[in-house]
């Protein structure tokens, strides 16, 4: 067993690059050793013009790609003609064409992985804990409101523990008026409503399951839309953090998804998200308590461990190419269903073989494992 960190080197400087390079700065399990841009740069780090170069000089565990949808595809064959695995940004090739060409080169190597993490935001994976408990019964239904495409398709199939089945899309796109007071850079300033689409799209899984998809343009960071988990089960129903289910032959109870959040009134630990619990069990514990990181953070910390645990084969595969493609070939179908108004089918690509391959049970609820929480000491000297 290697018990070194994950030498491992990041191909793009851009916002996703950033967010797997201060992961890897926080963290001794993780130590990227170079980055591949176009035009040099101080990173602090050591840079390299070309893929081929760093992985001559550097010898890494892992390629991470964080680059336009366009260069993914070429990147990750170039690693894996080297023998190294990848993890790709979402989403793996920007169409059903480039996916099979991509699928052709390197879907049977078992070297490829794609970072989708919003299984392992803390909301998320705390709901998805509850939904696999039993809680609601069977997932029958799941709607998402929140994130686009590929993304929410994730959620959707993760909730519902559907596999990567043939599906129908259903899909209208609506344009209305709305003003857009933040963006990535912050607040815009910009006070005027402008025209902004809402795709809504039913997924037909079979079997009786079935999602929703109801997305507005730019409602990832715009709090005037309000962002909607829903999961209907057999005996009950998850909305966001409040649970509604049968638990005995005449009652029904609700119950909340509680959030222990430090760092209010006297508490001195500083503002972090400690737990999650459910009628009073844990059922999220952050890993990474005392870092103070955002969900997003969290959750990208963790899809890198889960990755070194992989690459050391130590655990089970992240989140394969074959899910990376799947959710983004039914996105694709839910823009050309809203573009054309007629439904749409997602079968007959390799990656369609009812296979899960999503989070197995230790990919949510509670995390035990990863770093020791830092002592109140050590918080002091964070930033």
């Amino acid at each position: 067993m290697n018990d070194g960190p994950l030498r491992f080197v990041v191909v793009g400087p851009g916002f996703r690059a950033g967010a797997f390079l201060r992961a890897a700065a926080a963290l001794p399990e993780l130590s990227c050793v170079g980055v591949v841009v176009r035009r040099p740069r101080d990173l602090g780090l050591p840079t390299f013009s070309s893929l081929a170069d760093c992985l001559e000089q550097t010898r890494p565990d892992l390629v991470l790609t964080a680059v336009p949808w366009s260069v993914t595809p070429q990147l990750v064959t170039e690693a894996v003609r080297h023998g190294v695995p990848v993890l790709a940004e979402t989403p793996p090739a920007p169409d059903v064409e480039a996916m099979r060409a991509l699928w052709d080169e390197v879907g049977g190597s078992g070297l490829v992985q794609v970072a989708e993490q919003y299984l392992l935001l803390p909301a998320h994976a705390a709901r998805l804990a509850v939904v696999r408990s039993g809680a609601i019964g069977t997932p029958t239904q799941v709607q998402i409101s929140s994130t686009q495409y590929y993304h929410a398709v994730s959620l959707v199939r993760g909730l519902l523990g559907a596999g990567r089945v043939p599906l129908t899309v259903r899909a209208d796109r609506f344009v209305a008026a709305l003003v857009h007071p933040l963006g990535r850079q912050g607040w815009t300033g910009d006070p005027e409503p402008r025209p902004t689409a809402n795709v809504v799209a039913t997924l037909d899984l079979g079997d009786g399951r079935s999602g929703v998809y109801d997305f507005v343009d730019g409602q990832t960071r715009n709090p005037l839309r309000h962002r909607r988990t829903l999961v209907r089960g057999t005996h009950g129903e998850l909305a966001e953090d409040e649970v509604a289910r049968v638990t005995a032959v005449d009652t029904v109870t609700t119950s909340r998804l509680e959030r222990r959040q430090t760092g209010h009134d006297l508490d001195l630990h500083g503002y972090d998200t400690d737990t999650i619990t459910f009628d009073g069990e844990v059922v999220y514990r952050n890993p990474f308590f005392g870092r103070r990181w955002n969900d997003d953070e969290i959750a990208t910390a963790a899809l890198l461990l889960r990755t070194r645990d992989w690459v050391r084969g130590e655990g089970p595969e992240p989140y394969p190419l074959a899910d990376g493609c799947y959710d983004h070939h039914v996105g694709l179908a839910i823009d050309a269903a809203a573009s054309s108004g007629e439904r749409v089918r997602v079968e007959g690509e390799p990656w369609v073989d009812g296979r899960t391959g999503l989070l197995d049970s230790s990919g949510a609820g509670v995390v035990e494992s990863g770093p020791a929480p830092l002592a109140p000491d050590e918080m002091e000297e964070l930033p």
